[in-house]
């Protein structure tokens, strides 16, 4: 019924064509997936992104419950016989739930309140007649004819106390009142926070809102969700403040329309309906839209920050050993091949003080690294990791120059996580938690994607207050980050894991098992129609994903991302150009290629130019990773502890985290300095992504050390000066 106007505002919303917006709803009515469509649909979208296309669906969702909403309300209100003309067109025009909501409210079924119990005692004829403003005949006397005693009312006030009652929820129930309230108390009051004398804020987390105010229209996204935060733990008590009397005279100017005996009845029922019903509600619209906009903001900031850690380079066909830093249990390590089966695991006392001890365990590390020939070592950066790295640089690589192994500095963060979780204890159920991290570091060089797949992104530690958002909609939005980075960069069928698989299009955890037990049952897949063969993965399923799924050492275009659909094309293509498949990757075809007449090749081979490009890009660089290669910090070793810094120290780090308000910096004493967004640059810029990204390694300064608070505050613009 309201398909064409939902066609119509998505037209405008996202600036796109009818044609679009009716191809995209069309292929998702038809069950194609969002990185399916972006990738292997471009001449029918226009070439729309995947972010592009959840937007689109996010919109086309939010507008259909809108509409399924406004088909609820208007067969309430009509079977309560009151939908008239004027009550359907103002329904038909609103532009947001909430809209609806206020028109709604005065035909909504109520729980039992003041004015309803007043109209159960027969008074709602008094309010109507207080509000006619009337001043002929006896008010008196036509107020005491609702005394009744059987009724429960027993007095002249009682009466018009009830009559109040009913005149406040109705003017409470006024749609044009409530919007313009709102709309004059986002714009002109403040959100204002303060200690709870009852609460204990341990390291004075929250101190800068113990006394604070700022305008809500002014207020920045992080501070929304700190305030918020504050108020969950009981810390602080937040209000929100402002000249009450403006939104009062408002509805009074409304309302009366001159000056009777009946104006101070009806003021102190405006006042109490805003008071008593009107603010509270509004205030706590307000506060639930200024917190979704900066849950909005701060998904988006962790989906960026999301993108380019999934994104890190792999350092592939290394034998790693994974470094998990400890103190008090010792260093748990393993070894894994090139493929990431596991070794080796143990144990390493590489963080105590005796130099015996220190030597033996040395003696002990370079042996297993001669044994099962390591390439790298990769090392957590979590508590111990000064320690730990020191010991690897004095007494392992000084003392056994002949071992050649390079190291790097790998976040640990969600590694226990991981270690601890079902997944974790499915994988290697005989293995001590630590162990698994251990394992999950060394992985996660060799294939950062395919490793931090198997933690919750919302544990990953690259976003802000993520607890305290909708769970749902934040996982939803990651999971769209980690999905799209996965069939961005493409799977490899005969080597991932169903953790892997599960976030590749057109595969859910069933299909996903069913593949790997198909691969470890018969071997190997040789070709992408194997595929076909698995249990519950049929053409629907396979369209979806085979495009996604690479098979090397086979087929050669099983190893690009050229779909199956798109093969035939492929092969007229290489006719065209008079080469072969066993041509796939060499220079001499790119050549050709390159020098081809893109829109004349298209029409003559009866294909789309945007499909046409991306078979030529997959022709040129066959099995090609998309990730870019990404540098490590190579951290000094005189620091090891926040007890070692002082001001004035320029350190080498890598961004571990960004947020609204800065960025936060690995230095390597176990606590991230932050780097204050007025610190990050000499230029202005609006976020901190404008000038940073995950991974980046960076040079800082630091300029504010707090031991016991664990906070340090660093610089990167003041380097070197």
């Amino acid at each position: 019924m309201y398909e064409d106007i939902i066609i119509n505002r998505l037209i405008n919303d996202l600036n796109i064509t009818e044609k679009q917006v009716n191809n995209v709803i069309n292929f998702l009515k038809d069950g194609c997936t969002i990185p399916f469509i972006a990738r292997y649909r471009k001449e029918w979208t226009g070439s729309m992104s995947d972010e592009a296309l959840r937007i689109f669906f996010e919109k086309y969702t939010y507008y259909k419950n809108f509409y399924d909403r406004l088909d609820t309300i208007l067969n309430s209100i009509d079977e309560q016989g009151k939908l008239t003309s004027e009550i359907k067109n103002s329904l038909l025009n609103a532009k947001t739930l909430s809209e609806l909501e206020d028109i709604y409210r005065p035909y909504k079924p109520k729980k039992k309140t003041r004015a309803s119990i007043a109209k159960a005692k027969g008074l709602e004829p008094l309010a109507d007649y207080i509000l006619k403003q009337d001043n002929e005949g006896d008010f008196e006397k036509y107020v005491s004819s609702f005394i009744n005693e059987e009724l429960g009312v027993n007095s002249v006030l009682e009466a018009l106390q009830g009559a109040k009652d009913i005149i406040a929820e109705t003017v409470s129930d006024n749609a044009s009142y409530r919007k313009k309230i709102r709309e004059y108390t986002f714009k002109t009051f403040s959100i204002t926070t303060k200690l709870d004398p009852k609460a204990i804020d341990e390291n004075e987390r929250f101190a800068m809102y113990y006394n604070y105010i700022e305008p809500i229209v002014k207020i920045a996204s992080h501070r929304i969700l700190a305030i918020n935060r504050g108020e969950k733990l009981g810390i602080l008590k937040v209000d929100i403040l402002g000249e009450d009397t403006t939104n009062i005279n408002f509805i009074a100017k409304d309302l009366i329309k001159k000056e009777t005996i009946f104006t101070p009845i009806i003021l102190d029922a405006i006042t109490d309906a805003y008071k008593r019903l009107i603010f509270p509600s509004i205030s706590n619209e307000i506060r639930g839209d200024i917190l979704e906009v900066s849950e909005n903001t701060s998904i988006e900031v962790f989906k960026s920050n999301l993108k380019e850690l999934l994104l890190e380079a792999p350092i592939k066909n290394k034998v790693v050993l994974g470094f998990d830093p400890g103190i008090r249990t010792g260093c748990k390590i393993a070894i894994v091949d090139r493929l990431g089966k596991v070794l080796y695991t143990g144990v390493l006392h590489a963080t105590v003080t005796n130099q015996e001890i220190l030597k033996k365990e040395a003696l002990t590390l370079a042996t297993l690294i001669k044994k099962y020939h390591v390439d790298l070592i990769s090392l957590g950066n979590g508590t111990g990791g000064r320690e730990s790295e020191r010991f690897l640089k004095e007494y392992v690589f000084k003392e056994y120059p002949m071992i050649k192994v390079d190291y790097v500095i790998t976040n640990e963060a969600g590694a226990s996580v991981y270690s601890a979780s079902k997944l974790g204890t499915e994988e290697f159920p005989n293995l001590d938690v630590s162990v698994r991290s251990a394992i999950s570091l060394a992985r996660r060089v060799q294939d950062p994607l395919a490793e931090l797949v198997k933690i919750d992104p919302k544990s990953i530690g690259v976003g802000q207050y993520q607890h305290d958002m909708n769970q749902k909609h934040l996982g939803e939005a990651l999971g769209g980050v980690v999905e799209n980075c996965v069939n961005l960069v493409g799977v490899d069928v005969n080597l991932a894991s169903p953790s892997l698989l599960t976030y590749v299009s057109g595969i859910n955890s069933s299909i996903a098992k069913n593949i790997v037990a198909y691969r470890e049952n018969n071997g190997e897949y040789k070709s992408r129609s194997d595929l076909l063969k698995v249990s519950k993965l049929g053409e629907k399923a396979f369209q979806q994903c085979a495009g996604f799924l690479r098979i090397q050492d086979h087929y050669p275009l099983d190893n690009t991302g050229i779909h199956p659909e798109s093969y035939e094309i492929t092969l007229k293509l290489l006719k065209y150009v008079k080469l072969s498949i066993e041509d796939i990757g060499s220079d001499i075809l790119t050549l050709k290629l390159n020098n081809l007449n893109i829109n004349a090749v298209a029409k003559e081979l009866n294909v789309g130019v945007e499909t046409l490009k991306d078979i030529i890009n997959e022709l040129e660089k066959p099995g090609r990773d998309i990730r870019d290669i990404n540098v490590k910090a190579e951290l000094r070793n005189d620091v090891c502890d926040i007890k070692d810094l002082q001001i004035g120290m320029e350190l080498n780090g890598t961004v571990r985290n960004i947020i609204d308000f800065g960025a936060f910096v690995d230095i390597g004493v176990h606590q991230d300095g932050l780097v204050h967004i007025s610190e990050i640059s000499d230029k202005y810029i609006k976020h901190p992504l404008d000038a940073l990204k995950i991974g980046q390694i960076v040079k800082v300064r630091v300029i504010g050390v707090e031991v016991n608070k664990k906070r340090i505050a660093l610089s990167i613009k003041q380097v070197g000066k």
